[in-house]
């Protein structure tokens, strides 16, 4: 399994520190990436965490799939490799 979750659904709002805290309660956390929008700064609703272990990736997911992040209900999968062309 991999160790690379995709947040979906996450508000404008959420910062790379929100969504560390909130992972970081079901396992370590080794990278938090919130993507941004160029023109605005602002997130573009969703953001990758990096967990330690296999493990601690399924822990939080299972704990915060569907669950409430900065006022929106989340979604937390393993991310996908984008092919590379």
């Amino acid at each position: 399994m991999n160790n690379r979750l995709h947040i979906g659904n996450l508000s404008f709002q959420t910062t790379a520190d929100t969504l560390r805290e909130a992972l970081s309660r079901h396992g370590a956390v080794e990278d938090v990436h919130v993507p941004v929008e160029r023109e605005t700064g602002r997130a573009r609703g969703f953001g990758f965490v990096t967990m330690v272990s296999a493990e601690d990736a399924q822990r939080a997911i299972t704990a915060l799939d569907g669950s409430t992040i900065d006022g929106r209900s989340v979604r937390v999968s393993i991310a996908q490799e984008r092919s590379r062309n």
